[in-house]
């Protein structure tokens, strides 16, 4: 573990066997990069990161894992977007993606396999969630892998709500002279849903097959519940090198656990799979809305590993 001095920041970056890690812990828990040394000496990015960008939206860089919290994506309030409404009828602001991105974190714990950090939440985030609660992420890091976990204490008097989730920029294609085309995702949902960006409503999604080529257009801003497994896997048909999720430690993860399929235009150097609490717009339509009951502490944890 070293601080390295790159664009007037200060980041982080673990050795950890044969996998790098560089991350901005008090910039919304930040995971950047990550990257393995092959047998050959060849590195191979997992975690996409831009070589250039500017520091002042750090927040809005495509890259690295922005952590999505309290709710994914875009919340709706009876039609208008970037709102959502309280148990007791309240109707608060709540910026894309939440709070936690754009938010300041401070380490808990710092040490050579990984780091946990504490989200303190400014002024924006107390008017747009306003409860009294401790959201910590931690990062454990391996070899050939990491594990990332949510803990959210709840210290008020009144249940509170999220559906939180990770927006995982993977590097794809990685091998040199691949296309999309030839990676194939293994995705075993029974729903799938699209979110309407004028009301926030699900609406029914695109049949899909439990594999299926990353250059499928359908996969893009699809919404997939209902999962038989835990794993997804994704990878370079009839080569090494899978990379496998996993949400949870149970063989089924809850029926509203929500891998979300998204990238930018065919060139993109990324490829996002999201692992999501529960599907986007959760406050309003309630399906992978979690509550926290007074005095109790949830979890959400999620584990990669390349094969």
């Amino acid at each position: 573990m070293e601080k390295i001095s790159h664009l007037g920041q200060t980041l982080t970056r673990w050795r950890v066997g044969q996998s790098t890690f560089l991350a901005l812990p008090e910039i919304g828990a930040r995971l950047m990069n990550w990257n393995i040394t092959l047998g050959d000496g060849s590195v191979r990015d997992v975690i996409y990161w831009p070589e250039t960008y500017e520091p002042a939206d750090f927040y809005k860089i495509r890259g690295g894992n922005p952590i999505l919290f309290p709710f994914n994506a875009r919340c709706y309030d009876r039609g208008d977007i970037h709102f959502w409404r309280d148990a007791a009828g309240v109707r608060r602001v709540m910026p894309m993606h939440g709070l936690a991105r754009q938010g300041e974190f401070k380490l808990t714990r710092l040490d050579a396999g990984g780091f946990a950090a504490l989200f303190i939440p400014g002024a924006e985030a107390k008017a747009c969630y306003p409860f009294d609660y401790e959201f910590t992420v931690t990062y454990r890091f391996e070899s050939f892998g990491l594990t990332c976990e949510f803990a959210l204490r709840n210290l008020g008097a009144v249940p509170l709500p999220w559906s939180a989730g990770h927006h995982f920029y993977f590097t794809v294609p990685w091998s040199e002279g691949s296309a999309r085309g030839d990676y194939l995702l293994r995705l075993p949902a029974t729903k799938r849903f699209k979110q309407d960006f004028t009301t926030g409503k699900l609406l029914p999604g695109p049949v899909l097959q439990t594999d299926e080529i990353l250059s499928n257009p359908a996969l893009i801003d699809t919404i997939h519940t209902g999962l038989r497994s835990n794993e997804v896997v994704f990878g370079e048909k009839g080569r090494p090198g899978d990379v496998v999720l996993r949400i949870g430690n149970a063989k089924v993860p809850p029926a509203d656990a929500t891998i979300v399929t998204w990238s930018g235009g065919e060139d993109a150097p990324f490829y996002c799979v999201e692992p999501w609490m529960g599907p986007p717009n959760a406050p309003e339509h309630k399906l992978g809305l979690h509550l926290v009951p007074p005095g109790e502490t949830a979890t959400f944890a999620v584990s990669i590993t390349v094969k």
